[in-house]
């Protein structure tokens, strides 16, 4: 499927969601925290994160949960380091891009970003998204990922 058009509702959300969480629970680097620390359900997590992403890029819809608990519980049962953060970008900018082009598009690689780093800034600290901590966080930015599985 070839990118032609943007994001522009929230079925799009949901196509890009299960695409992008397709590639994570597959990935031998992040799939284990989906898959067996965190034991994710996706049908049940997807219609949350999709009202995350519905809020983030069209503001229409209520996301009051806390992100961040969730991914300090993971940290806690098993650290989540740059190269963790890192690879969830990879992954998402691959998953956007092979779906959508425009201005939405890119917000949600950008916001993808911003989060991946403040989660990392707030549960290792903030030296570690550029220090030595296990392989380092990427600026993705300048990565490009050609497909996702």
């Amino acid at each position: 499927m070839r990118a032609t058009r943007d994001i522009s509702d929230r079925h799009d959300l949901d196509v890009l969601l299960r695409r992008f969480y397709g590639a994570a629970f597959a990935d031998p680097l992040i799939g284990p925290f989906f898959t067996e620390i965190a034991g994710t359900d996706l049908e049940a997590h997807l219609p949350r994160i999709a009202d995350f992403w519905e809020r983030a890029l069209f503001r229409t819809a209520d996301y009051g949960r806390d992100a961040f608990a969730p991914h300090a519980a993971l940290h806690a049962a098993r650290p989540l380091t740059a190269a963790h953060f890192g690879r969830w970008v990879q992954l998402w900018h691959a998953s956007v891009d092979g779906l959508h082009r425009g201005p939405r598009a890119e917000r949600a690689k950008e916001q993808g970003e911003r989060i991946a780093l403040a989660l990392l800034r707030r549960l290792t600290g903030p030296a570690a998204a550029t220090e030595g901590t296990g392989g380092g966080f990427v600026p993705l930015a300048a990565l490009e990922l050609r497909s996702v599985a």
